[in-house]
């Protein structure tokens, strides 16, 4: 391998099954070496913040000598996780990860109590689901009160990890807009909500403006980074990962895993009254409004399994339609919904209902990119194309055909890490994250020229969904 043309960075991905941590040339891009090690993840959903450093310090021992050159690191992580602290900052309990939704009573009580949905989208930029910090928070008091009183300080799981590493209680704006206790219409902590759940602001972390470093590194037995390297302010993992791909407003990402997921980054502030429409702040000075799906990738592979298909065994034609709400449904909005077919006829094929799944599942996600797009956002921009699905021909060729839109499939991987690893060379370079990752070329792959729209597709989905819409929204 050439030696490095530039300083040498670290980008922690710290996700909910494990945590990853790249060096990265922070002149190219390159990526030097890299580590990986998991976490443990209870049935609950919890997840003890103790091994979350133990596995970041494991990742970063893997990623062998090179790592002690380090000059800068930052830090990216699951969003909306509640990781309690005592006085000494050890956790309270293992932390509540952003997919345990016990908190929905708290939810529905919080969103009512402070004046419903408009209120808070105004207020917050998101009608918060029961994922969000703030629901978690609520629930804790009321299931857990000594627990609660035993609270000194509250962490989404990045802070944590970058205090760990500096000493210092800091997050950056892109992970505490997904709290419910920062505004994005004031940019600071909503004392009126906090008031409400008996939280102060003292036990939050410092929001640290753009571009401002969280520290340094302090010495610390175990961990294999160099004392005094720049510590940048980390941010929650989708900010991480649209950073990664260095998006510039208006360029829409469609993120096809378990769950599907459509961001785009925008100059205009997000406020969607339905709860369709995350409206979180990005982690430079703009904004990220994100929308997901819970069908996605696992439900085209279920049906596939069911005809004994492999997953790219699709077939055009038919004149058959697929809802594939096998978990219900977030967007559309319908939690009780179950998968419908309709449209059959004797000549029907597996692969023609393989290639319906396929249909509607991204129809649901280009649904939700149209909520999340500006709408100055010029049509022909092409969708860029992440996630495991990416990668599947049936998958980019559906996503064209509906949208009528290019597609790009970037090459990089692990954009969350590569993500943390440009804010830190721009912390370090004094550069902007996002310029960072451009001039790192970390968008760039296989470029598919828009197609002509699949009209009569749409429109067959479109009312196969408002028809079923009332037995689909029965409990």
């Amino acid at each position: 391998m050439a030696a490095p043309e530039g300083p040498l960075v670290v980008g922690v991905d710290s996700s909910t099954q494990s945590t990853k941590a790249l060096v990265v040339d922070a002149a190219t891009g390159e990526v030097i070496a890299r580590g990986q090690a998991p976490h443990t993840v209870t049935p609950d959903h919890e997840s003890d913040p103790e091994q979350w450093w133990e596995a970041l310090c494991a990742a970063l021992e893997q990623c062998g000598p090179v790592v002690h050159q380090a000059a800068a690191v930052s830090v990216g992580g699951q969003q909306h996780g509640l990781v309690t602290l005592d006085g000494q900052g050890r956790p309270v309990r293992p932390a509540l990860l952003w997919n345990d939704v016990r908190s929905a009573p708290q939810r529905d009580r919080l969103v009512a109590e402070l004046g419903g949905p408009e209120v808070w989208a105004e207020r917050f930029g998101s009608v918060p689901a029961a994922s969000f910090t703030v629901t978690k928070w609520a629930w804790l008091r009321e299931m857990e009160p000594e627990n609660a009183a035993a609270v000194r300080a509250v962490r989404l799981p990045h802070d944590y990890l970058t205090g760990r590493l500096t000493g210092q209680g800091t997050t950056d704006r892109g992970d505490a807009s997904g709290t419910g206790w920062w505004s994005t219409a004031t940019e600071s902590y909503d004392q009126g909500i906090l008031e409400h759940v008996g939280l102060s602001s003292d036990a939050l972390p410092r929001v640290l403006g753009h571009g401002e470093a969280a520290g340094t590194v302090r010495p610390l037995d175990g961990l294999p980074l160099p004392q005094g390297a720049l510590v940048a302010a980390g941010t929650g993992d989708n900010m991480a990962a649209a950073l990664g791909l260095g998006l510039r407003p208006g360029q829409p990402v469609l993120s096809l895993g378990t769950s599907g997921t459509v961001y785009a980054v925008t100059t205009r502030r997000p406020a969607d009254p339905t709860g369709t429409v995350a409206g979180f702040a990005d982690a430079r000075t703009d904004w990220l409004p994100l929308a997901c799906t819970l069908n996605c990738t696992l439900a085209v592979d279920r049906l596939a399994a069911l005809f004994g298909l492999d997953r790219e065994a699709v077939e055009p034609g038919g004149g058959v339609t697929v809802l594939p709400f096998l978990d219900g449904e977030r967007t559309p909005n319908l939690p009780y919904a179950s998968g419908t077919l309709t449209g059959l006829r004797h000549d029907t094929t597996p692969g023609q209902i393989l290639q319906a799944t396929y249909d509607g599942a991204v129809y649901a996600l280009l649904a939700a990119l149209d909520l999340v797009l500006d709408a100055d956002a010029a049509p022909d921009t092409p969708i860029l194309l992440i996630g495991g699905g990416a990668r599947g021909t049936a998958w980019r060729e559906t996503v064209r055909r509906l949208s009528g839109r290019p597609v790009q499939v970037p090459r990089a991987q692990e954009l969350v890490a590569l993500g943390a690893a440009a804010q830190a060379a721009a912390l370090l370079l004094g550069e902007d994250a996002a310029a960072v990752a451009r001039r790192w070329s970390t968008a760039d792959g296989p470029a598919h020229e828009a197609v002509e729209r699949d009209e009569e597709a749409l429109a067959r989905l479109a009312a196969v969904l408002e028809g079923a819409g009332p037995l689909l929204h029965r409990h």
